[in-house]
């Protein structure tokens, strides 16, 4: 059913590398709700890094692409295009601004002040934690983490877990909208046999950046202790993680069953994930990982680490659906020597799970309910969401309005937005969480 307030809205997307999507999840899930948004009829505007090479369109699947100039260094590219590219949303008056990652949060303060849009951000994993980072860049993303809290009208998490973890450290969820799998597209061995030598049905896979909490160099050494005529493919590369790929390729060496591919996408990729004997994914930390769910969905026998995510989607151990101890070496290789020693029992019970993650994870559902976010924050101040009548006591019968009721005002402009920064202030230092 449509909204009751629907109206085309001017939408910016800010914190992706860019599209179309060649490089990570963030970016896969942006191309896929950003697509989908334009489709219904909404404007949006995609902003994307210099660094991640040429735009060849002004548009791609109805989608507006902007480039914007960054610094492309491990520790300057992700906050100065965000900066960048917020000054140049605001100038097009977007009524909503969103942002992916938690990088971004650092300049979030400033369309929440200085701009009529609705602020969303989307938190795809706790990025603070990942090994990648030395100790300054982890405070700057502590702060981030932090602003992520606090400042955007809504937050949404691709996972539960993210979800329950921002109730318990902020005192309110942010709103669980998933990531989602397209229909598989199944293509025979061509590419895949003449560029890297791999055959139907003759190796794993792991598909991901090579950096440290993805735990690629934990499967080599197991791969290695298992004795098989599978073969292994590492499919990705380094993200600002050369000396770990070094490492890694070191670690390989002497071991011709290996084979690494660099990043590949579009139908290299489906022909990898349509002929793998199985996926592997031995991720220390998570949001919700796209590959799992696309590995899934073409039906490949899944080995991965019992991290939250990864319950989230495979729910416990079994045919087609191996689950190792987050870190442990032996158990790894327990679970691929499991694998392969049965593999047309782990095929029988990867199809339940292909049919699990299908009816479970849908772009189209997620694009929908993220339009109904937007159409909801932005709805106008003359007609308020309905609601029940508060209860004795409560925040509104004590007269804590919402936005939405200070935004009905008689207030000014010119007072409102110094008011916002006011009421942003009041809630970092109450612990109150934004946008209540």
């Amino acid at each position: 059913m449509r909204h009751p307030d629907w109206r085309p809205l001017r939408i910016a997307m800010i914190g992706q590398k860019g599209m179309p999507a060649t490089y990570g999840g963030i970016e896969r899930h942006v191309e896929e709700l950003a697509s989908r948004l334009a489709s219904y009829g909404h404007e949006v505007t995609v902003y994307c890094r210099q660094s991640y090479g040429s735009v060849p369109l002004d548009r791609y699947r109805g989608v507006r692409l902007r480039q914007v100039r960054t610094i492309a260094s491990k520790h300057l590219d992700a906050i100065v295009h965000s900066t960048a590219s917020t000054i140049a949303a605001m100038a097009e008056r977007p009524d909503i601004l969103h942002y992916h990652g938690l990088g971004p949060a650092l300049v979030a303060p400033l369309p929440r002040v200085a701009s009529r849009a609705r602020v969303v951000l989307t938190v795809h994993g706790l990025d603070n934690q990942r090994d990648k980072w030395g100790a300054g860049a982890r405070a700057v993303l502590g702060a981030a983490y932090w602003l992520s809290g606090y400042v955007p009208h809504e937050r949404i998490a691709v996972s539960r877990g993210l979800s329950a973890h921002y109730r318990d450290r902020f005192g309110r969820a942010a709103r669980y909208i998933p990531n989602g799998v397209v229909p598989p597209r199944r293509l025979p061995p061509r590419q895949i046999t003449s560029r890297f030598g791999l055959t139907a049905g003759t190796y794993l896979m792991l598909v991901g950046r090579l950096v440290p909490e993805k735990a690629a160099d934990l499967l080599v050494r197991a791969f290695r202790r298992v004795p098989t005529g599978l073969r292994l493919a590492l499919v990705g590369g380094s993200s600002f993680s050369d000396d770990f790929v070094a490492r890694l390729r070191r670690t390989a060496e002497g071991d011709e069953r290996i084979v690494f591919t660099g990043f590949v996408y579009g139908d290299l990729l489906a022909e990898l994930y349509s002929n793998a004997a199985g996926f592997v994914q031995p991720s220390r930390l998570e949001g919700l990982p796209l590959t799992l769910l696309e590995a899934a969905a073409y039906g490949l026998p899944v080995v991965a680490s019992d991290i939250a995510p990864h319950l989230e989607v495979l729910r416990a151990d079994g045919p087609g659906r191996r689950l190792f101890r987050d870190g442990d070496e032996d158990d790894l290789v327990r679970a691929l020597s499991r694998l392969v020693a049965d593999l047309p029992g782990e095929r029988d019970g990867a199809v339940q799970l292909a049919e699990q993650v299908v009816a479970e994870y849908s772009w189209d559902t997620a694009a929908r309910e993220l339009e109904r976010l937007y159409l909801d924050l932005a709805r106008p101040a003359s007609r308020p969401p309905p609601a029940p009548p508060p209860s004795p006591g409560s925040a509104s019968d004590t007269g804590r309005g919402t936005d939405a009721g200070l935004a009905a005002s008689s207030t000014s402009v010119r007072r409102a937005r110094p008011a916002r920064l006011r009421r942003l202030s009041g809630r970092a230092r109450s612990g109150r969480s934004g946008g209540r």
